[in-house]
């Protein structure tokens, strides 16, 4: 008799701890794994899901959403200016919750993450007095991507990144559950720090006293794949350039030995898409299927995506006289079997720093990692870089500055021998200037807003590319008119 109740009081006792250990696992997961959908609004559109949708980012690259929320309440001396993440020169939408390419999911909390509109969506004001129109898939020139690798990195390594400090604040601003307190206090706050501080190591190079800042609107794409992809050692090369557009990326065709990249550096949209994407994650995806559907996605959806119009008056007598200069002068490279292809750096004389950051053992590296994860795409191009990618002109007028590094502020300034060239502007002032065709550059206001670029600084070069620079006044009138339609 006593042995049977023994072992009821044990199987009692064997059920509970089952029920406690159920428990247990299922609160773990949905406090930390749990995926729920972000919001039908998201979704609605193709442009708010490009400007808005996961990736699948917050697994691995993710912040939690409300340390995100506080970090520049905490640490407003480490901002670049007043204004918190405004300040970084982000895409923000009146209303939205969030900028542009942020995107915010619950992955058993809300986390946040970057998609790739943060880096291509450019925007423009006519007037300093208006609100600035968001042009998907454009160059985000006024974004300073590296003030916030930054800013991420200098608050963790902060003493005053610790459980205290976040907690305070995040209080101030939201009401979470006892259980989620103690989460955020013992666990998500200490793994977040944990998480920020690894990739100190790895941006080691944006902290270097002898190479120049990116400034607004660049940044040193090879070296970050060098870096974050493939885990190289820091080297002595830099290479910032202007973000690209990527509309209508139909006009890429690699069976006609068009190469993607400033210097052509990736095969085809899809290996550009897919490699960028992977970047964002900075891991293995966490579920392949749905990584390929968001990069089919987005292929498609950038691929149909046409160039933005000229928001001015164009005057057409003029842009008639500008396409004929425009065939005679420009056409050559700009407008024939050779745009899309590699045009020699010895013979267009831009700048070569860039050139130096990848390489052919770089290229069969990365395509290696990407390998690795079970991806397949015809990736980088296994060979030594060699000069930079004669451009399609579409949407030529919202890609300025001008150059690969963004070293020539305006189409006009292009039309001018390098050294009538200006030699310091300010990048990152989004009003229009319609006129000289690209965004102003000088002023209280550009002052204010921008960063400042030296073409004597390293990898800042504005030499090279003086095609047009002997056309008369009226041509080059009439060219930037032409210039404008495309």
């Amino acid at each position: 008799m006593q042995t049977a109740t023994k072992k009821r009081k044990w199987k009692l006792v064997l059920a509970v701890v089952l029920v406690l250990v159920a428990i247990g696992v299922f609160v773990g997961w949905y406090k930390f794994f749990r995926e729920e959908p972000q919001p039908e609004w998201i979704t609605a559109t193709p442009e708010m899901r490009f400007k808005y949708g996961s990736i699948g980012a917050e697994h691995d690259a993710g912040i939690p959403y409300w340390i995100f929320y506080v970090l520049p309440r905490v640490f407003p001396d480490k901002l670049p200016g007043p204004g918190s993440y405004a300040s970084f020169g982000v895409a923000w939408e009146q209303g939205q919750e969030l900028p542009i390419g942020f995107t915010k999911k619950v992955i058993g909390f809300p986390r946040v993450a970057n998609n790739c509109a943060a880096c291509h969506t450019a925007s423009y004001r006519k007037r300093s007095d208006e609100n600035p129109t968001f042009v998907p898939a454009g160059p985000n020139h006024t974004l300073n991507l590296e003030a916030f690798f930054r800013f991420l990195v200098d608050c963790a390594k902060d003493p005053r990144f610790n459980a205290d400090n976040l907690m305070r604040e995040i209080k101030l601003v939201t009401q979470l559950s006892p259980l989620d307190r103690a989460l955020y206090r013992f666990l998500i706050i200490p793994i977040t720090k944990k998480r920020l501080l690894e990739r100190e190591q790895q941006f080691a190079w944006v902290y270097r006293k002898d190479f120049p800042e990116w400034g607004r609107g660049r940044d040193d794409a090879m070296n970050l794949t060098k870096y974050f992809m493939i885990r190289f050692p820091m080297d002595d090369t830099i290479g910032p350039t202007d973000m690209p557009s990527v509309w209508n990326l139909k006009k890429y065709k690699p069976e006609k030995g068009m190469l993607m990249n400033l210097a052509g550096d990736s095969h085809d949209a899809r290996s550009v898409i897919m490699d960028s994407a992977l970047g964002l994650l900075g891991a293995a995806p966490h579920n392949k299927g749905d990584f390929l559907k968001e990069v089919d996605w987005l292929e498609q959806y950038l691929r149909e995506l046409p160039a933005p119009k000229y928001p001015f008056p164009i005057n057409p007598q003029a842009a008639r006289i500008g396409k004929t200069i425009f065939d005679n002068n420009c056409a050559g490279c700009h407008g024939s079997e050779r745009t899309g292809t590699r045009v020699p750096v010895e013979e267009v004389g831009t700048d070569r720093e860039r050139l130096l950051t990848w390489s052919k053992k770089a290229a069969i590296e990365a395509n290696k990692v990407v390998r690795a994860f079970g991806l397949e795409r015809h990736g980088l191009v296994e060979a030594e870089p060699s000069g930079y990618i004669a451009a399609f002109l579409d949407g030529i007028w919202l890609r300025a500055p001008y150059l690969h590094n963004g070293s020539v502020p305006t189409l006009r300034d292009l039309l001018k021998p390098a050294s009538e060239r200006p030699k310091e502007f300010y990048r990152g002032y989004d009003v229009y200037d319609p006129v000289n065709v690209g965004f102003i550059t000088q002023g209280p206001e550009a002052q204010r807003v921008g960063t400042k670029f030296n073409v004597g600084e390293r990898a800042s070069g504005n030499r090279g590319h003086e095609y047009g620079t002997r056309l008369p006044a009226a041509g080059k009138d009439a060219l930037i008119e032409y210039l404008k339609t495309l």
